[in-house]
């Protein structure tokens, strides 16, 4: 085991720094266009460049690198960019999508540096036991945010939570900066078959209207969760819900030429997270769903709600 596969206790200091940092970026000034902000490694135009650290906000086209000295680094993503796990001795890594690039995740990142201090990525490397790892970050960050969004951005009450993340975790570095906080303009939930991942010619349509709605949106990000009814065992729910959120990606892909890099997180929860019964039949029908929402960050709509 690598040293860098922290334990259960740096996992909750991962997911609390990740989380309450998330309610603390409305109170900081910083750049929306490029994601660089003061503190921040800005690299040389053109200078080849290589970093590596843990991913800890991710954008429609950039993410942010955090390295072992807490100093972040913008990395801008293209249509050329490489993603691969790592190989071993004879053998290659394997391909993967952008969206692989989760929160938690940490990589290592090959490229030149542009006009804006971003690093633009050739090619970004991580070993797929992290990428694990990452998935279970990023599944757990979700709630407390969701937590912190209730705390009406009071000051007061950051600090508080704050405070009692410190005491748990041992330390909360303020170094490590935020994941942007975004509004919800619009989002659908495409519903499924029994043991199904095949997408109905009705939520076809309504996919395309989502897409026309993205398409016309400015800095928008795409969110992508599938779900299963409690019908079968934990292990095929999570499968067959990974299966659902996929098969959406691919069809936003293929059909309305969404790049990948602005659908984040395709995650299957299984059959965690019902909205509705599961001892019903129409509630196991509405439990069998892919939520599809299309998200803008607060920094561009101007909210701060």
């Amino acid at each position: 085991m690598r040293h860098y596969r922290i334990g259960v206790f740096s996992f909750v200091t991962l997911v609390m720094m990740l989380a309450l940092n998330s309610a603390a970026l409305g109170q900081e000034s910083q750049s929306r266009d490029t994601g660089v902000r003061p503190g921040n490694r800005v690299i040389t135009s053109g200078a080849r460049t290589k970093v590596s650290g843990i991913i800890i906000r991710r954008e429609a086209d950039t993410f942010s690198v955090a390295d072992d000295s807490n100093t972040e680094t913008v990395v801008l993503l293209t249509d050329r960019t490489s993603v691969k796990s790592k190989g071993g001795f004879f053998r290659s890594g394997k391909d993967y999508a952008v969206t692989s690039l989760l929160r938690g995740l940490r990589v290592e990142v090959e490229g030149r540096g542009n006009s804006d201090g971003q690093l633009v990525a050739d090619k970004i490397r991580f070993d797929s036991g992290d990428l694990k790892f990452a998935k279970v970050v990023d599944s757990r960050v979700a709630p407390v945010e969701e937590a912190n969004k209730r705390l009406s951005g009071q000051v007061e009450e950051a600090g508080e939570l704050s405070k009692l993340a410190r005491n748990e975790a041992g330390k909360a570095n303020e170094r490590i900066s935020a994941l942007d906080d975004y509004n919800v303009q619009d989002s659908i939930a495409v519903l499924f078959k029994v043991n199904s991942a095949v997408i109905s010619a009705e939520d076809r349509h309504a996919l395309d209207e989502l897409a026309q709605k993205a398409a016309a949106t400015k800095g928008y990000v795409i969110e992508i969760a599938g779900f299963a009814d409690s019908t079968g065992n934990t292990a095929r729910n999570r499968v067959l819900s990974q299966q659902r959120a996929d098969a959406v990606v691919r069809y936003l892909q293929e059909n309305h030429d969404i790049p990948l890099r602005r659908m984040i997180t395709p995650f299957g929860y299984g059959d965690l997270r019902p909205v509705a019964d599961n001892s019903s039949e129409e509630g196991r029908r509405q439990n069998r769903r892919v939520e599809v929402k299309i998200l803008v960050s607060k920094g561009i709509t101007g909210s701060g709600e």
